[in-house]
């Protein structure tokens, strides 16, 4: 295995070597424009020494590299770079020891020691490998931090540690999922929670992991409660998403694709218990678009009489943990003559005009 001093020499060789080649210069040549033989040339590129000190700003301007460039002292890799630095991971895990692949992975990040990146990359690897290959804690390398924990555990977790102090919140968050992820599989849930505070407010995830550390230590009323917002949330994405969808087909003209969505909209809201008015309400327009009486009139029908218990929801089995706000009766009842304000308009609903249930179901209460 290469000391640290080996290992240097071996990059600003590589250095030397590829950018001589790229200039299409020979050894001798290189020597010649320095004043030292080849032979000192090729122990550089060998890795064999190095350059004299004196020498290292005339290797740079002969081989129009900087200095930083020539001593390898780069903060930056690309992502084309990075990706080809885990690739290269990824397969040495195929063909070497463990032990092997984690100390070339701790020799890339030493070298590039700014790339968060790489660094980053290269750590959740190292914890999944860990994890795949069921490595154990090593007799003779077992360190304390207050529990038991082998020195692959202790770097990788430094690592994720780094991480929280970038200054990119992508980085930030990406180090503070892995940490949670890493105190979870230990059982040490306390700690994970600490981490969640990295997560967006808005990222679903944060509650989703909140919910499990709290199925985990016995606090089950929250666990629920955690869980019903999540799910109540979903609902609100699904629908939108299907609706959207409902409103392309209907856009393009595709009456059938949009019948469809329609049911899922009505599937969609049934199973997630919003109540009948959300599972009639949503067939609504193509029906009127089809101009079909029997289906309107039945929908609308259905929607006067449910409209009461638009916040049924409240009571569902799926939300019972929740603190819902309950809605006034004034304002429900507000609502049911807007609705039924809005069924009168005849340039929608004109072609029930003659119909008596039509008639019916809009006229005024008294």
């Amino acid at each position: 295995m290469l000391d640290d001093k080996e290992g240097t020499r071996m990059v600003i060789g590589n250095v030397i070597r590829s950018s001589r080649k790229r200039k299409n210069m020979t050894q001798e040549e290189m020597a010649d424009r320095l004043g030292v033989t080849a032979s000192a040339v090729n122990k550089w590129e060998k890795g064999n020494s190095f350059p004299d000190i004196t020498l290292l700003a005339p290797i740079a301007r002969l081989l129009e590299i900087s200095l930083e460039e020539l001593l390898s002292f780069r903060e930056e890799l690309t992502a084309d770079e990075i990706h080809e630095l885990i690739r290269e991971a990824d397969q040495k895990f195929k063909a070497e020891s463990y032990e092997e692949v984690f100390q070339w992975a701790r020799k890339k990040i030493e070298e590039y020691p700014n790339c968060e990146e790489l660094r980053l990359n290269l750590a959740v690897l190292l914890d999944a490998q860990r994890i795949l290959q069921n490595i154990s804690m090593e007799e003779g390398n077992i360190e304390s931090c207050g529990f038991e924990e082998d020195r692959y555990e202790k770097y990788i977790c430094s690592l994720y540690l780094r991480g929280l102090e970038s200054g990119k919140e992508d980085l930030r968050y990406r180090a503070a999922d892995s940490l949670v992820g890493f105190y979870m599989r230990k059982g040490r849930y306390e700690e994970a929670e600490k981490y969640l505070s990295y997560y967006s407010i808005q990222n679903p995830e944060r509650k989703r992991k909140q919910a499990r550390i709290y199925s985990e230590t016995g606090r089950t009323e929250e666990a629920y409660k955690a869980y019903e917002e999540l799910l109540f949330s979903d609902y609100q994405r699904v629908n939108s998403e299907i609706h959207g969808m409902y409103l392309l087909a209907m856009k393009n003209g595709d009456s059938k694709k949009a019948r469809t969505y329609a049911e899922k909209e009505a599937e969609c809201a049934h199973c997630f218990e919003m109540g009948r008015y959300y599972e009639v309400s949503c067939k609504l327009e193509l029906a009127i678009l089809e101009q079909n009486s029997e289906e309107v009139l039945s929908i609308m029908k259905e929607m006067m009489e449910s409209v009461g218990e638009i916040g049924s929801f409240r009571n569902a089995f799926l939300y019972q943990h929740m603190d819902l706000k309950e809605i006034r009766s004034e304002f429900l009842a507000e609502l049911k003559e807007n609705l039924r304000s809005s069924f009168r308009d005849e340039e929608t609903f004109g072609f029930l005009k003659e119909d008596v249930r039509w008639q019916e179901l809009v006229k005024k209460e008294k």
